[in-house]
């Protein structure tokens, strides 16, 4: 059994950080807790690891009740965001440093730190300070302690968003396959929904406090439950407007409209709400289906290979992203192309209409 918060709260001088929270999280998995700042996901984390207690509600991990038991007492990691590592200790003595509270003996140490600072990539630094390190080399040191002391429940606080690119993009590939050689049940916290994507696992998207959705990482992606998911799980920001569904056809407004899919056609004639990916919208029509909507150029900008264009569409701040260099300046009409089957669709309570 993985870790499962049951009615949780938490509330700090009368403010509520965390809402009233169900949760089972994937045992011996990679979770991934998906959301902005101040969404709620150290708390989250801090509550699990036994660092702060919940305000109300009840913590269970492996069957047990754990609530009020203290870190000390859970077999539990934590990697921050900042590099936390013993600044008079060498790399080799950082890593081992839960293996000699644990007791164990002096070769079965330098094993174990020799196996997880060669994973990762340490082996040359062994006896070097962390001051000695980069940035990236210090995170490392607090990963490889993490895996060596070989806890049951590993929380890593967006561990990856000082790194510089590359290496972000190596841990990420690395990090998921680490763990689950270790078996342990992993928390991994994150503002980016593409880092969710590449992690993969299984996702909760977080918003002011409350969980809006937990599953399998591209089904929550694919299918939010709901409209707040679906913002949190978009970066660029969603496109959402109001479409009226009337005669068969959504109508985005008095000259743009496209036909009601079939598993639709059921629903009422009323308003509902469309929400559509940026790179959904896009400069070049994907498929015959895809339909033309003009907008006025806020601002453009480059994001690598991909040109991220900020529109007025019909009094609408929209996004859109597609691949190339379409360079456009401020006030110039650009033509959208807007791709039916990947629009998604909101009832009056935002809760997404499967079709």
């Amino acid at each position: 059994m993985g870790i499962e918060l049951r009615g949780v709260t938490r509330q700090v001088g009368g403010e509520t950080h965390i809402y009233e929270t169900d949760l089972s999280l994937e045992e011996g998995g990679f979770n991934v807790l998906l959301g902005t700042t101040l969404s709620g996901k150290t708390t989250l984390l801090r509550l699990m690891a036994g660092l702060e207690p919940p305000s109300s509600g009840e913590i269970w991990f492996g069957g047990v009740n754990v609530t009020g038991v203290p870190v000390q007492k859970r077999s539990v990691s934590m990697v921050y965001q900042q590099f936390i590592n013993y600044p008079n200790f060498s790399v080799f003595d950082n890593i081992a440093s839960p293996l000699r509270v644990a007791g164990l003996s002096r070769d079965t140490i330098r094993a174990q730190v020799e196996k997880f600072a060669g994973m990762m990539k340490l082996d040359g630094y062994l006896n070097r300070y962390p001051a000695e390190l980069s940035g990236g080399q210090q995170q490392r040191v607090a990963i490889a302690r993490a895996l060596a002391k070989d806890s049951k429940l590993v929380l890593l606080d967006e561990p990856l968003a000082n790194l510089d690119y590359k290496l972000r993009e190596e841990l990420r590939d690395e990090l998921p396959r680490l763990f689950a050689d270790s078996g342990a049940t992993v928390v991994y916290s994150t503002t980016e929904p593409l880092e969710a994507l590449m992690l993969g696992g299984h996702t909760a998207t977080l918003y002011e406090g409350r969980v809006c959705q937990y599953g399998l990482t591209a089904a929550c992606y694919r299918a939010p439950d709901n409209l707040v998911s679906a913002k949190v799980f978009s970066d660029p920001p969603i496109n959402v407007t109001e479409v009226q569904k009337r005669d068969g056809r959504f109508h985005l407004d008095e000259r743009v409209s496209w036909p009601v899919p079939d598993s639709l056609a059921s629903l009422d004639d009323a308003p509902y709400t469309m929400g559509i990916r940026p790179h959904h919208l896009t400069l070049r029509a994907m498929d015959d289906s895809a339909v033309a909507v003009d907008g006025r150029v806020k601002i453009a900008e480059l994001s690598g290979s991909e040109s991220v264009i900020h529109l007025d569409v019909g009094g609408n701040d929209w996004v859109s992203e597609s691949h190339g260099i379409h360079p456009f300046d401020s006030g110039d009409t650009a033509t959208l192309y807007l791709h039916p089957g990947k629009v998604l669709y909101f009832d009056r309570d935002q809760r997404r209409i499967a079709h």
